[in-house]
């Protein structure tokens, strides 16, 4: 794969490769009109194709936050057309890593060492680049290591990539009016997060310490003497990654085992720590050849307070959901009504709202749920393309739910893909036994 010899890190530099990139995406769209003027069954296939494929060549070259939302975006596989999809999973585990002199000269900078001078063996050439950061192999006193060295230049650039990616996203999401401003505060202090490796190195201890009674469940320890704000150093996992196992595995046993596993640790985690690993895609995720999962990266762990805990899982309770002034308050709760709304507003949110948790909820619903179950997936489509296309959403105020919505709902879409994914079916009190 091609290397990276210099990443922009200024303001100027960063935004004039998204111009360029504009103008790229422009340029589609003038083809794409031209084609449909002459053949009116033009679809919008090869659009979305070209489209995908330049925005994500001309983020994977800026790495970091900008990255990091189209990898967030690849996770939203009802929202997104699937030219998308594919594309920006790239940004899971494939992209561009830094050539061998800028990882040294970044190394050298965060760590006021060369690699060669605190490893027995340092492979400049990264094993998996990912949006914030990539992943070299290390050797010291006997151990194998994986040693993760931050992009140069990303914990800087976080607000302006975001204030550039903003209106795409407040497009896309239909947010309007000052409230919209709570939900990129939350996405900003979680990618600042993402960029502080010592948190990362601190949360990594606090969870698998309290989660390492899971069966079936590995993590790496941590070596903070070997780390800093910007490098980690930890153990070297052997194993696949998630999706590589499930597209090969034909044994529904080993499925259900790992999915088992998986289900309870973020049963685990939302129950009793409150506080959940927020980023569940493929690339963070490893199967060993004992079938257990290996969990590699806490980077981003989600807080959840109590004063949101408490109506979203009650909510999860089909009794209550089927109660109307149980219901009306939670959505209150939930800042999913307004106090300005109108009667229409509240019928049409409430409706939609129904709708979803009734569907979202039915892994809660029984003791034992299939998430290869057909059915459930393309009720989830269903759902989703009617209301991609309903006028009246749009002309709505879309700045609906408390900020903590966007990291939970993201947390839970992402397992139950992963669980879909393994075609696991899984015991869902399970976790209690760890209680």
């Amino acid at each position: 794969m091609k290397t990276i010899d210099k990443i922009p890190t200024t303001k100027i530099g960063r935004t004039t490769q998204l111009v360029k990139t504009g103008v790229k995406v422009g340029g589609n769209y003038l083809k794409y009109y031209s084609k449909k003027a002459v053949n009116s069954k033009t679809t919008k296939d090869k659009l979305n194709e070209d489209n995908a494929s330049d925005i994500y060549d001309g983020l994977k070259s800026l790495k970091g936050s900008a990255l990091k939302v189209a990898q967030m975006l690849s996770m939203e596989k009802n929202i997104l057309p699937n030219a998308y999809v594919e594309r920006f999973s790239l940004a899971q585990f494939s992209v561009p890593p830094l050539s061998g002199p800028l990882v040294r000269k970044t190394f050298k900078k965060y760590q006021g060492h060369y690699p060669e001078d605190l490893y027995d063996t340092f492979a400049t050439q990264s094993v998996n680049a990912a949006s914030i950061g990539q992943v070299h192999k290390a050797f010291k006193d006997g151990k194998k290591l994986a040693v993760k060295i931050q992009y140069p230049g990303v914990a800087d650039s976080i607000s302006s990539d975001l204030a550039m990616v903003k209106p795409i996203a407040i497009r896309m999401f239909n947010l309007k009016g000052k409230d919209s401003e709570k939900y990129f505060k939350e996405l900003e202090s979680k990618l600042l997060e993402e960029t502080d490796y010592e948190l990362e190195v601190q949360q990594s201890k606090d969870i698998t310490l309290a989660c390492a009674k899971i069966e079936n469940l590995r993590f790496p320890s941590y070596y903070e003497h070997l780390s800093s704000k910007r490098i980690i150093t930890m153990d070297w996992m052997d194993g696949v990654h998630l999706s590589e196992f499930a597209k090969q595995n034909t044994d529904k046993k080993k499925s259900n085992k790992i999915g088992q596993a998986l289900w309870d640790f973020y049963m685990y985690q939302m129950h009793v720590l409150k506080a959940v690993h927020a980023d569940p895609h493929p690339g963070n995720f490893l199967i060993d050849n004992r079938t257990n999962l290996i969990a590699i990266d806490f980077g981003c762990v989600k807080k959840v307070p109590l004063s949101f805990y408490t109506p979203y899982f009650e909510l999860a309770e089909k009794k209550n959901i089927d109660n109307p002034d149980f219901f009306e308050q939670k959505m209150y709760e939930l800042e999913i009504f307004r106090v300005d709304d109108t009667p229409q507003e509240k019928a049409f949110f409430s409706e939609l709202f129904y709708e979803m948790l009734s569907l979202f909820t039915a892994p809660f619903q029984s003791d034992v749920f299939d998430f290869s179950d057909k059915d459930f997936w393309n009720r989830i489509t269903d759902l989703s393309e009617k209301y991609s296309k309903d006028t009246t959403l749009r002309k709505m105020n879309g700045n609906r739910g408390s900020k903590h919505f966007l990291y939970i709902n993201r947390t839970f879409f992402g397992l139950y893909n992963l669980l879909h994914e393994l075609n696991a079916t899984i015991k869902v009190k399970n976790f209690e036994k760890y209680l």
